[in-house]
Parts: C-alpha cells; sequence; structure tokens
C-alpha cells in the first residue's frame, strides 16, 4: 500500500489517484489522495486570501496569523497520523481522557472525530489564552465559557458522533435511546440532573445515622447532641457548623465515612447544627442571623455542659461564617468562648475565589434576584451552578451514560448527599455573594458588621487549623491559604489530597489519599508547597493530635453529656426534623 506523499511538496508531485472502476467503492489509496487534495487546496487558498488583506490587529496581525497557520499544521498533522496506518515516529503519548477510553474510539473514521476535536478544542482555549487588552477577570471569564463551550461541544455527546452509542443502539434495537429518554423526561419533570440511584439511600435508614438526639430548635436550626461511645470524654465539646448550602450530613454519610462516628469514637463530645431549608417565612433572614445563629449554638452546648468554651469546625461557607463570629466575640471581649477554630475548605478573603466568581457580576445578581420571588432561592439553582463548574465530570458524563447509553444510575451516597438540595434565603444569599465574592469586605476591618459591631478578622488570635484541598474547585487551595494572612492567632495549614468533598470526607480506615504538612512555616501557599511533608491517608487523625496539644483535660461521661440527660430534654433523634425538610 502506498503511503501518502508529504502534504507541503508540489501538488505536481502528488500521490498517484489510480482508478476504482464504475461503481465500485473508492480504495483507501483514493481516500487518502483526494484528502490531501482538498486539504492542500484549501490551505493554498487560505494563505493567498489573508496575503491579500491588510493587516488587522486581532483578526490577520502576525500573531493571530501565527496561530492560524499553528492550526492548520496541526490539522495537516491529524489527517496524516489519520490515512497512514501505524504510529507516526515523534507522536506524544496523548494524555487519558475517559470520554473516549473505548477501542471504538481508535476505530479511523472515530478515531478523525476524536483527534479533530482535540485539536479545535486545545486551539479554542489556546486562542483564550493569547488573547490581549482585556482584563485578567474577563479573560478569565472568557476561558470558562470557552471550556464550558468546549465540553458541550464533544462528540461523546451525541449519539451520531459516539462509536459506543451506535454499538450500544445496535446490540439493544434502540432500548438504550429509550430508557435513556425516559431518565430525561424524568430529570425534566425534576428540574434537576440525577446523578445516582434515588431509591438506594434514605436519611435516617442508610444515611446519617449516628446515634444522638435532637436538644435545642429554632426557627433556623437544630442542635443534634451525638450519643457518647467512650466512658471518659474530652472535657472541652466539639460543635460542628455544616454548609447551610447542603444538608449537615456529608459529615455523617454512611458509617464507615462518618465524620461524626469517628469523632465521637475519639472521645469528643459531638454537637451538629441542622440547618433549615429557607421558605417564604425566611425572606428576611440575613447573614447576621447565621453568625447569631453560631453564637447561639455556642453558648447553648456552654451552658448545658457548664464548660467556659467549644471547639469550634466551620465547613465552606459555614466557616466564613465562623470567622465572622470570631471576630465578633473578640470585639465583644468573649473571644474565649471558641477554644479552637477548624476550618474545612472555607475561604474568608475572596480576591481568588476561583470559578464560583463568574456567576457574582451585576447581570448575574439581577438574575438571581428574579429568580427569588417569594423570598428564597430554590436549592436546584444552586445544585446547577455547582455542576456547570465541573460540566465535563457533572453533567455531560451522565448525559452520555444515563441519557444516550441507557445505563441504570449506580448507587454513590456522597452523589445523592449532593443532589439533596437546600433552599436559601434570597436576602442572604445575595448579601453574601455581593459582600463577599464581589466585594471582598469581609478581609477590610470595619467594612462589615454583626448586630452593629463593626469585624475585624486581624484581632482574632483563637488557635486555628485550616484544611484546604488540593484539587478543590470550589474553595481553591490558594484562596484558603489565605485566611493564614488575616488572623493573628497560632494557626495550622494542611494541605489534603483531593477535592472540596472526597478531600474532607477521608476517613482513615480508608487509606485514600494524602495530606502535606510544613512544620517551618512558609510566606505562601507555593513556599508551603516546596518544604511540605506528605503523609499518606487521612488528615483527620493530624487534626485530633493538634486538638489534644491544646487541650488534653477529661472528664466522665454522665449527666448532660449523655443527650436528653440534661437541662435540656431530647426532642427528636438524629437526624433530625429539619434535614428531611424540602
Amino acid at each position: 500500500m502506498a503511503a501518502p506523499r508529504d502534504p507541503h511538496s508540489p501538488a505536481t508531485d502528488a500521490p498517484d489517484p489510480g482508478t476504482s472502476g464504475t461503481g465500485a467503492l473508492p480504495t483507501l489509496e483514493e481516500i487518502q489522495h483526494w484528502t490531501w487534495v482538498v486539504g492542500r487546496a484549501q490551505q493554498m487558498m487560505m494563505e493567498q486570501g489573508l496575503a491579500a488583506l491588510p493587516t488587522v490587529p486581532g483578526v490577520n496581525d502576525p500573531a493571530t496569523l501565527g496561530r492560524l497557520h499553528d492550526f492548520w499544521s496541526d490539522s495537516l498533522t491529524l489527517w496524516q497520523r489519520i490515512l497512514t496506518p501505524g504510529d507516526q515516529p515523534g507522536t506524544p503519548a496523548a494524555p487519558v481522557d475517559k470520554r473516549f477510553k473505548g477501542d471504538a474510539w481508535r476505530e479511523p473514521a472515530f478515531d478523525l472525530v476524536r483527534q479533530s476535536y482535540l485539536t479545535i478544542a486545545d486551539h479554542l482555549l489556546r486562542g483564550v489564552d493569547a488573547v490581549e487588552g482585556v482584563a485578567p477577570k474577563q479573560k478569565e471569564q472568557l476561558r470558562f465559557a470557552t471550556q464550558a463551550f468546549v465540553d458541550a461541544m464533544s462528540p461523546s455527546n451525541f449519539a451520531l458522533t459516539n462509536p459506543e452509542v451506535i454499538e450500544r443502539t445496535i446490540e439493544t434495537r434502540g432500548e438504550n435511546l429509550l430508557k435513556g429518554l425516559q431518565h430525561m423526561m424524568a430529570d425534566i419533570g425534576r428540574g434537576q440532573l440525577t446523578h445516582t440511584d434515588g431509591t438506594a439511600f434514605e436519611v435516617g435508614r442508610n444515611l446519617a445515622t449516628a446515634p444522638g438526639q435532637v436538644v435545642k430548635r429554632t426557627p433556623l436550626y437544630e442542635l443534634i447532641q451525638y450519643a457518647p461511645t467512650t466512658k471518659q470524654v474530652a472535657g472541652t465539646p466539639l460543635v460542628i457548623f455544616p454548609p447551610w448550602i447542603n444538608r449537615f450530613y456529608i459529615l455523617d454519610l454512611t458509617p464507615e465515612k462518618s465524620f461524626i462516628r469517628w469523632a465521637v469514637d475519639q472521645g469528643l463530645t459531638v454537637f451538629m447544627v441542622s440547618w433549615k431549608s429557607a421558605d417564604a417565612g425566611m425572606k428576611d433572614v440575613a447573614w447576621d442571623d447565621y453568625v447569631r445563629a453560631q453564637v447561639d449554638a455556642v453558648d447553648t452546648i456552654r451552658e448545658l455542659l457548664g464548660m467556659p468554651s467549644v471547639h469550634a469546625i466551620g465547613y465552606c461557607v459555614a466557616g466564613t461564617t465562623l470567622a465572622a463570629t470570631l471576630a465578633l466575640l473578640t470585639a465583644r471581649g468573649q473571644a474565649n468562648k471558641v477554644a479552637s477554630a477548624t476550618f474545612f475548605t472555607a475561604q474568608v478573603d475572596f480576591a481568588d475565589a476561583g470559578d464560583l466568581t463568574h456567576f457574582v457580576d451585576d447581570e448575574q445578581l439581577k438574575m438571581l434576584a428574579n429568580l427569588s420571588p417569594e423570598g428564597f432561592l430554590d436549592g436546584r439553582y444552586m445544585a446547577a451552578t455547582f455542576n456547570l463548574l465541573r460540566g465535563r465530570d457533572l453533567i455531560w458524563n451522565y448525559v452520555t451514560n444515563n441519557y444516550l447509553l441507557g445505563k441504570d444510575y449506580a448507587p454513590f451516597d456522597l452523589l445523592h448527599w449532593n443532589g439533596d438540595t437546600t433552599n436559601l434565603p434570597s436576602k442572604w444569599h445575595l448579601s453574601y455573594l455581593t459582600d463577599l465574592y464581589r466585594d471582598n469586605l469581609l478581609v477590610k476591618p470595619g467594612a462589615l458588621s454583626v448586630d452593629g459591631t463593626p469585624l475585624d478578622l486581624g484581632t482574632v488570635t483563637t488557635p486555628s487549623y485550616v484544611q484546604a484541598g488540593r484539587e478543590d474547585h470550589i474553595a481553591p487551595a490558594e484562596s484558603v491559604w489565605k485566611l493564614t494572612d488575616h488572623f493573628a492567632g497560632p494557626l495550622r495549614f494542611v494541605l489534603a489530597g483531593s477535592g472540596h468533598i472526597a478531600g474532607v470526607v477521608n476517613p482513615p480506615a480508608a487509606g485514600k489519599y494524602q495530606y502535606w504538612t510544613n512544620e517551618d512555616g512558609a510566606a505562601s501557599l507555593a513556599d508551603f508547597v516546596a518544604g511540605a511533608t506528605e503523609t499518606k491517608g487521612s488528615w483527620w487523625p493530624d487534626w485530633r493530635k493538634w486538638l489534644t496539644s491544646l487541650d488534653d483535660s477529661s472528664v466522665k461521661v454522665a449527666g448532660a453529656r449523655v443527650p436528653g440527660k440534661g437541662s435540656l430534654p431530647a426532642l427528636a433523634p438524629a437526624p433530625g426534623e429539619y434535614v428531611r425538610i424540602r
């Protein structure tokens, strides 16, 4: 079989087209020849046309023409690889892309589709990076939008360009498409993309099953106290503030993943705040109310157990609010009510807050206001936003598997929690996005107040443990690190493997991931990483050791240390009522 000639050689030196005979299918040599002819003709016309135009910046200036030439060169190289059997010398191995991992994507026709898409996608993104004369924020927004477009246009997302879908359709005689249509119509009906089998999990049955009792209920939150499993417990109790944009049971998934169960088994008296999903009656709830609620929970626990202080954990946005709570208590001369503060992937400085900042310009905020006519934002809008941050994994992966291939949904506790949305008070939500994400007021001393008290993070001296996720796309590690620039007290920073959820929910028994520490201190995250020590497995034991270093006192389990046995009677078994409100 004759190989095609160099596509850059003169046309008079083109391969012999041969003949196929009347009515016969073209041979591979003929396809190669005519592909080369058409490609070379397009190149000649493009070069001639561009040469005749006056120089226009951004259109046919030297930099733009250079990028066009690179694209054309890469396209011709792609055609040569496709049309010439065997591996091409000097061609680097492509990184594994799970969208195209099936063998069918290596068949000539679909290999061309795949590689053409990847070539175009690469040049689109490189083109964005090369754009000049725009503000850095605008360029980031453009890149985010381009990446979303590129992900959406993947040939794996369409039935006629996905060989696995075509094969599946033939095998099932179209049943996969009918089943996929059922999945799609069900999602349209519920207004939310499904990620997992909705019948596999149930709160109180196989999720959020740690034994405990609700010991307080307010219009905004329930306070759950968990049953001890040890005869002695640490003297200082622990209260956990989960993000109110999600259900608290991310920290109490299946028993083997439960941070709450693990903490109780470590001899801690654990309390959990379970926030109420917003309704029309919460239209006037503001950020001050959430800070006030955190202070109220701290005071309730101190009074119940007769202890001067508590350890506190704030996860994500609740960690942001915990920082404000510490500043408020400090301003009031009550900082000693919190013995230590732990921050799970929490931001206080939003200067580099990642991709979520693309959703907080004036137009986006105006749209959100229009979506909340009854005073609360439907949680499905927030879920859609977070899905967009990882569209390839959380949107298009499911379009392919469950709509096109017609596969059943796999049971996955974490994804069940991810789809269990909560509504947000619209007034608070808008002020949070405006004051923090857009205007970054929390790190400006006195710019924000709670109940008339100005906040200054620089006055906080509470010992703090700050955990960040190396691959966090919601609260980037670089953004979480900035908390170390604002607090004045002793602080331990830990960088965990994985992201916003798996980086936190990583029980020691699983033996997964790793974390990094740096005992010498660092001025930046880059310096921290450069001098860090890696430890395999979960960072939870490191946190427990740090907590013990602050206070190693213990007391016997008796009286109020048992849920419902103190001054606060048991109102309902854990996980309570608020976690079930939709």
